[in-house]
């Protein structure tokens, strides 16, 4: 049955991957045709093709390495009688790559090339399919958030407790000498529910909490409800040493090294999680905070990836929060599917690995560098620049940019891509991240 569910996760995540891959693609393909661009193919995958039909004057296709995806548009760049003779030492491979462009150019259908698009038109179609992904995690996000909700701590005890343990002692379970945790000599049981605390009415085991760390020593006059009965319990949270931490949840430490503790109150309560449901404004939300960290580990990617090698070679622990190839997530998607955990919790994980995968996509392919779609972003932006100027100090209008001429640098980038993708299926296979403690 495990191995099952393991399969069932690694399945789930490469639908999610293919449908996040088909709908990127549907997010060039249609303001293209809506601009009038023709489009010859619509494919999703690389490699052999596995399915295809057309419809239309458009090829629609699955190929056999679901790694990508791709439309094929007419006259991405001015075709070779506009551009002139190509020079120096790449000048084999720019003319092979204008003699490709060429080819996509169907006669009677001058007209309907993409580099011909005003400068507008062509950023809405390179910018529509991370758009997708985008929208994509944005309402994975929010399914998972306001649909089946975040995990907090509810005011209902889960657990409690037997004594009460000095920090850093590493003890896992008590000794004689230990004293007895408050709540377990209070009267307390797991399934009762705090109602108020010195008073106050308790709407979250946050605040509940709060008001234990800050009455070391005092007395508290609890309300719990249990079953049907509200129960009044005493209870005086014993002084104990915690250490601070960052935001990070790393221990802070003094001027000499030393952890900075302070003395706080301490009960022995564990909350029962429950699913809470977020408001719809959550998943957007989400989106952006994901974005900023996938923002943050591509400007790092140089570093993530030595440290990446390093690991492979070393066999030292991988970062969790590196960079992953397809089969490391799903590797995990498959770890997952086949905990031992309720179904609700491994969909919401599930849904939460396909969101960020989306939004991993999203911002990667804003790379300003070409083959990506920032690149051609920037091409378009660069020659919508070039007219203007040309109108402010006079000059005559300049022909379309021949992006032709980036072919070396999108080789370049491309073989790097190539050998980022190598690494890490390597470095997943091989050396996987543990994410789930096993």
């Amino acid at each position: 049955m495990e191995i099952l569910l393991y399969l069932g996760g690694i399945l789930f995540m490469l639908v999610g991957l293919g449908v996040s891959i088909g709908l990127h693609e549907v997010g060039h393909l249609v303001p293209a045709k809506l601009f009038g661009v023709r489009v010859g193919q619509y494919m999703i995958g690389f490699g052999p093709r596995l399915w295809s039909r057309r419809i239309g004057e458009t090829e629609y296709g699955i190929k056999a390495l679901p790694v990508g995806g791709f439309i094929s548009m007419s006259g991405m760049y001015p075709p070779s009688a506009r551009t002139g003779p190509a020079r120096g030492l790449f000048a084999s491979l720019i003319q092979d790559a204008r003699s490709a462009n060429d080819e996509t150019i169907a006669e009677g259908a001058e007209e309907r090339v993409f580099y011909r698009l005003p400068v507008w038109k062509r950023v809405i179609v390179m910018i529509g399919g991370p758009l997708m992904n985008l929208i994509l995690a944005v309402l994975l996000f929010t399914i998972m958030a306001s649909g089946i909700g975040v995990q907090q701590a509810s005011t209902t005890i889960s657990g409690l407790s037997e004594c009460v343990v000095a920090a850093g002692a590493g003890q896992d379970a008590c000794s004689p000498d230990d004293p007895a945790a408050p709540a377990a000599q209070a009267g307390f049981l797991p399934g009762d529910t705090l109602l108020s605390i010195d008073g106050r009415v308790i709407d979250s085991f946050a605040e509940a909490s709060q008001i234990i760390r800050d009455s070391p020593g005092r007395a508290l006059e609890v309300i719990v409800r249990r079953d049907d009965d509200e129960v009044p319990l005493q209870l005086t949270p014993v002084v104990a040493e915690r250490g601070e931490v960052d935001a990070g949840g790393r221990p802070v430490l003094d001027r000499t090294g030393a952890p900075v503790t302070h003395r706080v109150g301490y009960a022995g309560i564990t909350a029962q999680l429950e699913y809470t449901r977020q408001p719809i404004g959550t998943g957007a939300e989400l989106a952006l905070e994901q974005a900023g960290g996938v923002t943050s580990l591509i400007a790092n990617l140089p570093v993530r990836l030595w440290d990446v090698g390093v690991s492979l070679v070393t066999g030292s622990e991988r970062d969790p929060n590196g960079p992953l190839s397809v089969v490391g997530v799903g590797r995990i998607a498959g770890e997952v599917a086949a905990t031992d955990a309720p179904v609700l919790n491994r969909l919401a994980v599930l849904l939460n690995l396909l969101a960020a995968l989306n939004i991993a996509l999203f911002v990667f392919n804003l790379i300003p560098l070409l083959p990506l779609d920032g690149g051609h972003i920037v091409v378009a932006l660069w020659e919508g620049i070039k007219r203007i100027w040309a109108r402010l100090t006079g000059r005559p209008e300049p022909g379309p940019v021949d992006a032709t001429r980036l072919v070396p640098i999108t080789v370049v980038v491309a073989v790097l891509l190539i050998g980022m993708g190598a690494l890490l299926i390597i470095a997943d296979i091989v050396k996987p991240m543990n994410l789930l403690g096993g």
